[in-house]
């Protein structure tokens, strides 16, 4: 196996495993409540995780932003930078989440008019939000730290984590529930318990396994130019870097919420069958994202040592590797996605009616390799320009796409819009890195 690719599955591995767990968290919670015998339970538990998930979603340029700082710093092995870029980005995140518990009621109040949920579920999902906000700020300086483990070559850390966190997760959440009675608010107090755990955890590994090196620059609180941690001059690196992420990820959201809200205007059929069918590209994803990490890693760390062959090696290996996971996820889809799509519901005419939309699922690797590897290596080297542009462009075309060609193929616009969506990412990505 070369060298390149051994790099890189080394850091990709534990990034898979600990994505897989992400959604276990609120698998978790839903599982619970779905015990308690009360179906509201269950819908205000969904309403909550959804408003959490997109706000964490849109605040993921913390850990992007940090990781290729960090791989850049590490690169050239500047342990001080290193050092001071943990310190902001913990600091950061940390300030963010107190602020989302300060600002917990309008926060709430107008994520609730957002979701609009039924008045008999409105009372419990405040119930469960009000509880789980605060573990806000634990879950913002967790992905600063998870960003800095990647920039630092370590994914293994983010793995044990999120192992953990899920293991506590789960203890907690049964005790407060089945043992203290507690309901909703028991499974609300058992997420924030494994949050605040989690980033506990982290912190404390990092000094064990990194306190010795980072110690000698624990006071020291300037770079070689001066500049100090919390200086103008340091925020505005980190805020260029991450603004252009922050605005990037709204595209994103927009297009995915969007998506959801077309489908659910065509009816409840269409819904299903669309939710059921994004499974497909949430499972790519999960997956892909494990190597884009390790490109980030490791296209940061030889981008910040300047060290240009190993950078462009590390590149085509990335894309390689790409090209085989892209051939077996359609191999995959196409084979054996009827069987799958039976394992998410036994509702047969949902299954037949997915049918009609399954050869979008079967393109979604195609069309979304370069982008989800490329999303990476410039992650990494903190080329965010690059990064905004191309979902920028995408979304224009996504929108343009759909409201063209939707009278004309109903949800097959939806679909179709989607593909030319991923495809452009990818290919304005690819344009971009031919400069370098």
């Amino acid at each position: 196996m070369n060298t390149r690719d051994s790099q890189i599955l080394r850091l990709a591995l534990p990034s898979i495993i600990s994505n897989i767990t992400v959604p276990l968290l609120g698998l978790v919670d839903v599982a619970i409540v779905g015990h308690i015998g009360n179906a509201r339970y269950i819908g205000a538990i969904a309403i909550g995780s959804m408003l959490f998930n997109v706000i964490y979603w849109i605040f993921g340029f913390l850990r992007m932003g940090t990781g290729g700082m960090t791989s850049q710093a590490y690169g050239r092995r500047d342990l001080g930078e290193v050092l001071r870029t943990l310190i902001r980005t913990l600091t950061i995140g940390f300030a963010i989440g107190t602020l989302f518990v300060l600002l917990q009621w309008p926060i709430l109040h107008v994520g609730m008019l957002a979701m609009k949920p039924e008045a008999n579920m409105l009372s419990l999902a405040y119930d469960y939000c009000r509880i789980v906000i605060w573990g806000a700020p634990a879950m913002l300086s967790l992905y600063g730290l998870t960003g800095w483990y990647v920039g630092m070559q370590n994914t293994r850390i983010p793995m044990v984590v999120s192992i953990i966190q899920n293991v506590v997760n789960i203890i907690a959440s049964v005790c407060f529930v089945f043992v203290l009675h507690l309901d909703i608010q028991g499974v609300a107090l058992g997420t924030v318990i494994a949050q605040w755990s989690g980033v506990l955890l982290g912190l404390l590994l990092l000094w064990r396994i990194y306190g010795r090196r980072l110690r000698p620059y624990l006071y020291q609180n300037t770079d070689g130019d001066g500049i100090a941690i919390f200086s103008r001059v340091a925020l505005s690196r980190f805020f260029s870097v991450n603004r252009d992420i922050f605005v990037r990820t709204l595209f994103l959201v927009a297009v995915f919420l969007f998506f959801t809200a077309a489908g659910s205007r065509q009816g409840t059929m269409v819904l299903a069958v669309n939710t059921l069918l994004m499974e497909f590209f949430t499972i790519f994803s999960y997956f892909s994202d494990g190597f884009a990490y390790a490109g980030e890693a490791l296209a940061g760390k030889y981008y910040g040592a300047r060290n240009e062959k190993a950078f462009h090696e590390v590149v085509r290996r990335l894309l390689r590797i790409g090209f085989i996971i892209t051939i077996f996820f359609t191999l995959l889809y196409a084979i054996g996605g009827r069987q799958f799509l039976s394992l998410l519901t036994s509702d047969t005419a949902v299954v037949e009616s997915s049918m009609e939309f399954f050869g979008w699922a079967v393109a979604i690797p195609l069309a979304g390799i370069t982008a989800f590897m490329l999303d990476g290596v410039f992650v990494g080297i903190t080329d965010t320009k690059a990064l905004l542009s191309s979902s920028v462009l995408a979304s224009v075309i996504f929108f343009i796409v759909y409201f063209s060609c939707r009278s004309m193929l109903g949800n097959h616009a939806l679909w179709l819009a989607f593909i030319l969506y991923l495809a452009t990412r990818g290919i304005v990505e690819a344009v971009v890195y031919r400069r370098y």
